[in-house]
């Protein structure tokens, strides 16, 4: 038999093909939780082990777009009352985003909650009556003053390159508990201050970018839906001979590329274009399966009264929000990896007391009633539940009443999935315009939440244009001493 190169390749292609797909079968058989949950598929989203058992198993992320001030809600400043009006007695930053003036004192009283005694602003006394399963870390710092940037910072570790969210690196190291539901929901993100990028999966494969939940009031009612879930014009029968028909093509066109692998056919879709064609297989048949699973998700009518009552949902100011963290408990209980849920838009240059106000009202009940629910559901042991924004406001006043951007120092808490409970972590200094002790960055704080899901986040990484990239680049360190 005469063997030329193509006729070798062609021969031998299928035998490569079953040594790859038996590698990929024996990574994913290995069980999530170290039990009896394994599988043998080779969805991208497959559940898989982290590089070491994990705390936490999820996490929702609770984020107050446009930058609380911490000074006026966890991290207490009695200086500031005792010297309100008077000059910042040290330098200010080189670089601000605007001019700020004199000192200003919080126009909220503070008061200790728990057996911790933690410092809250009657701002939050919700989620102050919780303060004994929270862990504030009140020492994060930045690295840029404007919204954009510090969003891209915060949410993909980044603000000045295209990078993978925080949750798309979850979901590429871990996959998803429920291969009906996508591992990664962003429930009303902004849509600025860099969009999509902040839910987006960058170079990461596709399928681990964020599916986009919105929410909106009909009759006083919120309801939530995911856009063209379901689909009115073709059968579910249809719909699967239809993804069969893609896989089918998309496998000739394999075999194709591979027979031809010196020849003109290999140049004819670059890698990229190949991994969009395989994400975007992948996302039609997530929805696909999603058309069962969904619905039931956001059918919130089985929910108890009491349980309504909590989250604050069939009262305001607290119905819209409390609707979302309420979605985003059944998210994270049904088995999506990383939920995250926003709110905006506390950017108060001015009208601070008034704005700050009326948002905190939206929000305090309903995400203290989520805490509450996941505790009582046994739920908040092995899911992180997050609360922050991408920084913080200057103990300086912006005119006569209102605060700045301030990346320099603010405050974060965290609860459940492993952290201790009832503590601060961190000091800003004595007024709350500059991290001061036991400074945590935004690749320190990545780093911890990647240790508490199970991953070492130096081992996380994708290669792509020729080097290693991981979400906290070249820094981090795990904040070891928030660890339970």
């Amino acid at each position: 038999m005469n063997w030329d190169r193509r006729l070798w390749i062609q021969q031998c292609g299928a035998g490569f093909g079953a040594v790859a797909l038996n590698d990929l079968l024996a990574r994913s058989v290995a069980a999530c939780d170290g039990t009896a949950k394994v599988s043998l598929s080779v969805n991208p989203l497959a559940c898989r082990p982290g590089h070491f058992p994990g705390t936490a198993k999820r996490v929702i992320f609770v984020f107050m777009h446009g930058g609380p001030s911490h000074v006026d809600t966890f991290d207490y400043k009695p200086l500031l009352e005792k010297h309100h009006g008077q000059p910042l007695p040290y330098a200010k930053p080189r670089i601000q985003f605007a001019q700020t003036g004199n000192l200003l004192k919080s126009p909220w009283k503070f008061r200790q909650y728990g057996q911790c005694g933690a410092w809250v602003s009657d701002l939050f006394p919700n989620v102050g009556r919780c303060a004994d399963d929270i862990t504030f870390v009140k020492s994060i710092h930045g690295s840029n003053e404007a919204h954009g940037g510090a969003l891209l910072k915060m949410n993909t570790g980044s603000d000045t390159f295209v990078r993978p969210s925080m949750g798309a690196w979850i979901s590429y190291g871990l996959g998803t508990e429920n291969t009906s539901l996508p591992s990664f929901v962003t429930i009303n993100p902004t849509l600025g201050h860099g969009g999509v990028r902040n839910f987006g999966s960058a170079f990461l494969p596709p399928i681990h970018q964020a599916t986009r939940i919105a929410t909106s009031r009909d009759n006083g009612v919120t309801r939530a839906q995911i856009a063209n879930l379901t689909n009115g014009n073709n059968s579910s029968q249809l719909q699967k001979l239809q993804l069969k028909l893609l896989r089918e093509l998309d496998g000739l066109r394999e075999q194709a590329l591979t027979a031809d692998a010196v020849g003109p056919a290999a140049e004819r879709l670059p890698a990229s274009a190949d991994s969009e064609l395989r994400g975007r297989i992948d996302s039609f048949e997530l929805a696909f399966r999603m058309q069962t699973s969904g619905p039931e998700i956001f059918d919130l009518s089985g929910e108890t009264e009491s349980t309504r009552r909590l989250y604050g949902i069939d009262q305001e100011p607290t119905s819209n929000f409390g609707t979302q963290c309420l979605l985003a408990r059944r998210l994270s209980e049904s088995g999506v990896r990383f939920v995250q849920v926003s709110h905006a838009y506390w950017d108060q240059h001015s009208d601070l007391q008034k704005e700050h106000t009326r948002l905190a009202a939206e929000v305090d009940k309903p995400i203290a009633g989520l805490l509450q629910d996941l505790k009582q559901r046994g739920l908040l042991e092995d899911t992180l539940l997050m609360w922050g924004a991408e920084f913080g406001r200057t103990p300086t006043a912006q005119g006569n009443d209102g605060r700045d951007h301030n990346p320099h120092a603010f405050t974060y808490w965290l609860a459940g999935g492993g952290v201790r409970a009832g503590m601060s972590y961190g000091e800003s200094d004595e007024f709350g315009f500059y991290a001061a002790k036991d400074k945590v960055h935004v690749h320190d704080l990545h780093a911890t939440i990647l240790h508490l899901m199970g991953l070492d986040h130096e081992q996380l990484t994708f290669r792509y244009g020729g080097r290693d990239f991981r979400l906290t680049d070249v820094e981090g360190r795990v904040i070891k001493e928030i660890l339970a």
